[in-house]
């Protein structure tokens, strides 16, 4: 696994040949090459994260060991979900007052890029998880966020049910809930429903009696009428849990408070996570070509007849994937401070906190995706018709990187953010994806 540390000891001081050529025929199967830059661009040394890091490394190499075949067999990680949920990786963001980690959110976007590194599925499917403890940690509901942090401090798991498969029309829902005598019940079908399979509990956003706009009410995935199915169908990331939902008669938990509708910076954390899982592919596919070349024999008849180890345009091919993680990694976590940023700043007015965290990861995304799939296509240009091979399952990388992209598109991102260059015009709220044209559904606007 990945670590910021140098994975072996090396005496720079007393070994003269410390930054010369390595003698890769001393390297055997289990032996990693050596890193002298760190992982993470940039970032100052910071304890608190290495003492993070320290608790959930183990648990990341534990889970990318068996990802290439989990990918392969379509095995759900309930269990690699466990590993984490033991310790308690979804309370990263919580106070330490409140029994949590206290990680602030830089350090937990480099714990999901590591983890992305690992499993970018594992990585993808806690996003609903870490949306919603941001929403938790801004609610002004002292007996709502205590209920919701202990529960997150437990162990307990948040997926997510936004999306109608279609049906509705832009910016309408028809999943409503209701008041059945003393509470609210909720009823509706939903679609890319990432994590929620896993989870404890789910958002689901709804259309209100009352309230404008759209809403977010919690409940219970333990409920017998709620019926989760793992019926996603895309050819990557096919073990998050993307399925449909659908909800018959529930009872509602939670309904979050109207105010936290308005000009809520989670949609800029979802894609955040989403980056982080990018950053975690170009990682992946970083270490997938450099041991493949590292072990490689075979060498083309066109080349200059060096081992392929030594062979200079491939050695170029594999700086630049390098050079691309890199990249990668620097864009997302700078648009991450971005956002931590505005979150802490009281001089800025919702609207304004708003406008700076959309902007900041339309920036990153519409950079970031491009740039890991010519890496995760880059790799076979290396290496060969042999790595096409399905026991390698290397195409994992790009369908994975390749379906990632597709969330959000990011060209629309991009012209949103030339119309703010360009006119200074903000980045709308989205409240719920839709049918252009009549249709059923209430309206939320």
């Amino acid at each position: 696994m990945a670590a910021d540390a140098p994975l072996h000891t090396f005496n720079v001081e007393g070994d003269p040949e410390i930054f010369g050529a390595i003698d890769l025929d001393a390297f055997t199967e289990a032996t990693p090459a050596r890193h002298l830059l760190k992982l993470t661009p940039g970032v100052p040394v910071d304890g608190h994260y290495d003492e993070l890091a320290a608790i959930f490394r183990p648990v990341f190499a534990k889970i990318a060991e068996g990802a290439s075949d989990r990918d392969a067999t379509r095995t759900l990680p309930f269990e690699q979900v466990g590993w984490l949920n033991r310790e308690r990786f979804g309370a990263l963001r919580i106070p330490v007052n409140d029994g949590g980690y206290g990680a602030s959110l830089r350090d937990l976007f480099r714990l999901l890029i590591e983890l992305g590194e690992a499993d970018s599925q594992v990585a993808h499917l806690w996003r609903s998880h870490f949306g919603f403890v941001e929403a938790v940690l801004q609610l002004e509901d002292d007996s709502m966020r205590h209920r919701w942090i202990e529960r997150i401090t437990a162990g307990q798991i948040v997926g997510n049910a936004y999306t109608e498969r279609g049906g509705n029309r832009l910016g309408t829902l028809n999943s409503t809930i209701a008041m059945s005598g003393e509470r609210w019940i909720l009823n509706g079908d939903k679609y890319y429903c990432t994590g929620t399979i896993y989870a404890d509990w789910v958002a689901v956003a709804v259309a209100h009696p009352t309230r404008a706009g759209r809403q977010i009410a919690v409940v219970s995935t333990q409920h017998s009428r709620v019926k989760i199915f793992d019926d996603w169908d895309g050819f990557g990331q096919q073990l998050t849990g993307t399925g449909s939902t659908t909800f018959q008669d529930v009872p509602v938990d939670t309904v979050l408070p109207e105010e936290q509708q308005i000009n809520d910076p989670e949609s800029a954390i979802f894609q955040l996570v989403l980056l982080a899982v990018q950053a975690g592919i170009s990682r992946a596919v970083l270490n997938d070509v450099r041991s493949a070349v590292q072990a490689r024999t075979r060498s083309f008849s066109t080349g200059t007849g060096v081992p392929v180890r030594e062979e200079p345009q491939v050695l170029q091919l594999v700086g630049e994937i390098s050079g691309t993680a890199f990249a990668v990694d620097s864009i997302v976590l700078a648009a991450v401070a971005e956002v931590e940023v505005a979150l802490g700043d009281p001089s800025l007015s919702p609207a304004e906190r708003f406008a700076v965290c959309e902007l900041a990861a339309d920036r990153a995304q519409a950079i970031v995706q491009p740039l890991v799939l010519s890496a995760a296509t880059k790799l076979f240009d290396g290496l060969g018709a042999s790595a096409t091979s399905r026991h390698c399952n290397l195409d994992r990388h790009w369908r994975n990187a390749r379906t990632v992209a597709t969330h959000n598109p990011a060209i629309y991102k991009s012209r949103i953010i030339g119309d703010y260059e360009v006119n200074g015009t903000a980045p709308q709220q989205l409240n719920a994806i839709g049918d252009v044209g009549p249709g059923p559904g209430t309206h939320l606007s």
